[in-house]
C-alpha cells in the first residue's frame, strides 16, 4: 500500500499527466506490469466522466456514484492481471462472480486494456450524453488506441483491447442486476407517496408551479458493492422531533438559523465551495473523484495504484449513497428551512439551495467520510493537500492537513449552508467512516503477498 507524507499543491490533472504509454526504459512488450506505466489513461477517462456527470441529464449524486463505482471496479478487474500480488474482487463484492481473466502466458499492454475497459463502461453509463460528449468519448478512446497500437503493435494491442472490453461488459452485466439499472431515466422515481405528519419531509423546491418530488426514494434498496445491505453501517436516530423551544430538536434548528445568519466570510466560502450542485458541478461523489484525480496526477503514482484507488473510491461513494438513502427514507425528516420558517422565522432562507429529499443523514458527510477513510488507507494519515476541484468555476483552493480535515469541512459546510442539522452531519460522518472501513477490509492483495 502506497503511503506518502508530503505537502503538495494539486494543480489540474492535465498538467501532470505523463505522456508516454511505454516506460522510458523499455520499448518492448515483455509482459511489463501495470506498475511500469503512468496513470494517464484512467486520469483522462475519469476527468471526462466528471464533465459528463455535470452535463448529462439525470445525473444526481446517487446516479453519479453508481457510475463511478462500476467504472472503478471495471478498471481494476481489467488491469489486475498485470498487477502481481493483487487479486480479483470476484467473490468479495456482492454477487460478482468470476470475470474474464487475462491469459498469464500472453502479453498485454495494460494502458490499452484500461482504455478499452473505461471506454466501454463510460459509453454505457453515460449513454444519454449529448452528441458532442459522445464524440469526446470516441475521440479519447481512439487517441489512446492509436498510442497503444504504435507502442506494441497490432497483435498485442488487439488482445489488450479485447480483454478490457470483455471485463467491462461483464461488469456492466453485473450492474444490470443491482435493482437500479438506468436510473438516469427517472424510472426509479415513480410510485412513491411521501408520508405525512409532524416533522416529516415536505417539498422544498418547485418547478413550473409544481412541487419537486423526493429524489430516488427507493435507492436505498439498491444492491451495494461491499455492504451487506443498505441498512448496514446504520447511524443512530436523530433527536426526537419537537417544536418546544429548548428541546434538542429546536436547539439544533436554532443552530442552523444562527449559523446562516451569522456566517463569517470563511464559512460562507466553505458553504459554496462544497455545495457541489448537480447540473453545475460533478456532484458530491464527483468531488471525491476529482480529489483522487488531483492526487494521482500530481504525485507520480502508477497505473496499478490508480486502478486500486479508483476501485476503492468508486465502491466507497456508491455504497455511501445507497446506505445514506436507505436511512433518509426511513426517517423522512424535514429540512431546516421547513422547520425554521414554520417555528422560528417565516422569512428565513438557507445560504445554498435545499435539495429535494429528506434531511437525515447528510449525504455529503457520509460520502466524504467514506472517501477520507479510503484515501487515508491509500496515502497515509498526514497527507497534506490543496483542493483545486472548483478552480475553473472561480472558487479559491482549499488547503487541508489531512483527509479527515477535508471530510469534516465538507460535512460542516452543510450546517453553514443551512441545509442540515448537526445530528445529520455528525451521524453521517460516523456512517461514512464505517462504510470506508468496510471498503478497506476488501482483500485487494493476495493472502501470500505483502501488504
Amino acid at each position: 500500500m502506497v503511503r506518502k507524507r508530503l505537502l503538495i499543491c494539486l494543480l489540474p490533472v492535465v498538467f501532470f499527466i505523463a505522456p508516454p504509454l511505454l516506460p522510458a526504459a523499455a520499448q518492448t512488450n515483455d509482459l511489463l506490469p501495470a506498475s511500469a506505466y503512468s496513470p494517464e489513461v484512467p486520469l483522462a477517462w475519469f476527468e471526462l466522466q466528471l464533465d459528463l456527470t455535470e452535463t448529462t441529464n439525470g445525473f444526481s449524486p446517487p446516479v453519479a456514484s453508481r457510475a463511478f463505482g462500476y467504472s472503478g471496479v471495471a478498471l481494476y478487474e481489467a488491469v489486475v492481471g498485470g498487477m502481481p500480488g493483487y487479486q480479483s474482487l470476484a467473490g468479495q463484492l456482492n454477487q460478482l462472480t468470476a470475470l474474464p481473466p487475462a491469459d498469464a502466458g500472453l502479453d498485454y499492454h495494460w494502458p490499452s486494456v484500461a482504455n478499452s475497459a473505461l471506454a466501454t463502461v463510460t459509453r454505457h453509463f453515460f449513454a444519454r450524453a449529448s452528441d458532442a460528449n459522445q464524440s469526446r468519448m470516441e475521440n479519447l478512446y481512439r487517441h489512446f488506441a492509436a498510442l497503444g497500437r504504435s507502442a506494441v503493435g497490432e497483435v498485442v494491442f488487439t488482445r489488450s483491447d479485447a480483454h478490457g472490453r470483455a471485463v467491462a461488459e461483464a461488469v456492466i452485466d453485473w450492474s444490470r442486476t443491482d435493482g437500479a439499472d438506468q436510473p438516469e431515466t427517472g424510472s426509479l422515481n415513480t410510485g412513491y407517496v411521501p408520508p405525512n405528519g409532524p416533522g416529516l419531509w415536505t417539498p422544498t423546491a418547485f418547478a413550473n408551479g409544481q412541487p419537486v418530488p423526493p429524489l430516488l426514494p427507493y435507492w436505498g434498496n439498491t444492491r451495494p458493492f461491499v455492504l451487506a445491505a443498505g441498512s448496514d453501517c446504520a447511524p443512530g436516530s436523530p433527536p426526537p422531533y419537537s417544536e418546544v423551544p429548548g428541546s434538542p430538536f429546536y436547539t439544533e434548528a436554532m443552530e442552523v438559523y444562527e449559523s446562516v445568519n451569522q456566517a463569517t466570510p470563511e464559512q460562507t466560502a466553505i458553504a459554496h465551495f462544497w455545495s457541489d450542485d448537480p447540473g453545475r458541478t460533478p456532484t458530491p461523489p464527483g468531488h471525491s473523484i476529482a480529489l483522487l484525480n488531483q492526487i494521482l496526477g500530481a504525485t507520480g503514482y502508477r497505473l496499478d495504484t490508480a486502478a486500486e484507488a479508483y476501485a476503492r473510491m468508486g465502491i466507497a461513494v456508491a455504497d455511501s449513497f445507497i446506505a445514506c438513502w436507505h436511512i433518509k427514507y426511513i426517517y423522512n425528516l424535514l429540512r431546516p428551512v421547513t422547520y425554521i420558517q414554520a417555528h422560528i422565522d417565516a422569512n428565513w432562507q438557507p445560504m445554498i439551495a435545499t435539495p429535494s429529499f429528506p434531511e437525515y443523514p447528510s449525504g455529503h458527510s457520509v460520502q466524504s467520510a467514506a472517501a477520507s477513510e479510503v484515501l487515508t488507507a491509500l496515502f497515509g494519515e498526514r497527507f497534506a493537500f490543496v483542493d483545486l476541484s472548483h478552480a475553473k468555476r472561480g472558487y479559491p483552493p482549499r488547503a487541508f492537513a489531512s483527509f479527515t480535515a477535508f471530510a469534516e469541512e465538507a460535512a460542516n459546510s452543510r450546517l453553514y449552508g443551512g441545509i442540515h442539522f448537526r445530528s445529520a452531519i455528525e451521524q453521517g460522518l460516523t456512517q461514512g467512516s464505517c462504510i470506508g472501513q468496510r471498503v478497506n477490509a476488501l482483500a485487494f492483495r493476495a493472502s501470500s503477498s505483502p501488504a
